[in-house]
């Protein structure tokens, strides 16, 4: 008959041996809270947050997370390239407030105009879409002015309708920027490279970049990105993403050339302005050692003060010799994928979006 000196000692064994079970994975007793990942340099440090996002992959599935930005009430309005919804709109918690959008398969740029304090949306179709059979497919994009709530009030087509491009030309627009005067710049950077002018009426002005132009510096390399550049007062600009070039380009408004700013080995997407800070997602990278292709997670975050590189999250840490920028380098535990778009908020912490991240819903990164 067992005693109750047996049954404790029995117990007693039992204890002693669930004390071993966390060097076999299976503690249920306690939980580890997750690792605290902090990401950049200098006064720009940032803790990860992955799980920002509220959002159910069943209501609302997203491929690519492309680009997004904070409207004047405070909402962060995010483009992706999903069948089921191109624009998700989101509080600074990361709770869903709305989502909308089916007519932009090849949901890729987003811009917020303030015109007299409503805001209006600028979303650019690149053409590349994923059809029915699973397999991306390209054809020819489109730029819409939209309400907030997605009310189309004018599209802005291929230029090939208007007689600036020659039959058979892709037109593939990836970005737009407003000027100050309401003027549009489109970028064709999955077409023809160009940087394309209109008036706020959406009527042609002038178009730039391209290829084999007698002077190289007009020329653009994957003109990914177009922002306008405020920091001088007095005197904005246009910034444009060469990306195979790994620079930035900054133009007159009127198209006319004033400087390049290089940045090794980073394929940055399109330039954001906060105070006098520039931030990009750097989509792709190569490595110390080897080469990747652009399927690779090579990506991580960029961030300048005027034209110098402060802090790198998701990379190494920026290094200057001679007053050169030196090669910046994704970290290898691979924090941030595919830098494609930051978005800053009032505090300061940056929102990443992501290509190419499975499926992942954008990243919150908070200032520390």
């Amino acid at each position: 008959m067992p005693t109750r000196r047996n049954f404790i000692k029995k117990t007693s064994i039992a204890g002693a041996a669930l004390t071993t079970v966390p060097s076999f994975g299976f503690n249920i007793l306690k939980k580890n809270k997750p690792e605290e990942i902090i990401l950049g340099h200098g006064d720009y440090r940032y803790k990860v947050n992955n799980n920002w996002a509220q959002i159910s992959s069943v209501r609302t599935p997203l491929l690519n997370c492309h680009e997004m930005q904070m409207d004047s009430k405070g909402r962060l309005i995010m483009i992706g390239d999903h069948p089921q919804n191109n624009v998700l709109i989101f509080d600074k918690s990361g709770k869903l407030l709305d989502y909308w959008g089916t007519a932009y398969p090849g949901g890729h740029g987003l811009t917020i105009s303030n015109e007299g304090g409503e805001d209006f949306l600028f979303l650019a179709d690149s053409g590349w879409y994923l059809n029915k059979t699973g397999s991306w497919t390209k054809h020819n994009g489109r730029i819409s002015k939209t309400t907030m709530d997605g009310k189309v009030l004018f599209d802005i087509g291929h230029p090939q309708t208007i007689g600036v491009y020659e039959p058979g030309l892709n037109f593939c627009p990836t970005e737009v920027a407003v000027g100050p005067n309401g003027d549009i710049y489109v970028a064709d950077g999955y077409g023809q490279d160009f940087i394309l002018q209109y008036n706020y009426k959406g009527e042609f002005i002038r178009k730039w970049g391209g290829h084999d132009n007698e002077d190289a510096n007009y020329n653009l390399q994957n003109a990914h990105g177009v922002a306008i550049d405020y920091r001088e007062k007095n005197n904005p600009m246009v910034v444009c993403t060469s990306r195979n070039e790994q620079s930035f380009k900054w133009f007159t408004l009127e198209g006319k050339y004033v400087k390049t700013l290089k940045l090794p080995n980073m394929q940055v997407c399109r330039p954001v302005f906060d105070d006098v800070n520039l931030y990009a997602g750097v989509c792709w990278s190569q490595p110390k050692v080897g080469k990747t292709n652009w399927k690779d997670h090579t990506g991580f975050v960029t961030i300048l003060e005027n034209d110098k590189v402060v802090s790198n999250p998701g990379g190494t840490t920026p290094e200057y010799k001679n007053g050169e920028l030196q090669k910046s380098y994704q970290l290898e535990n691979k924090p941030i994928l595919h830098g494609h778009d930051v978005c800053v908020d009032e505090d300061k912490n940056l929102y990443i979006c992501q290509w190419n991240a499975n499926k992942t819903a954008p990243i919150k990164l908070e200032r520390v």
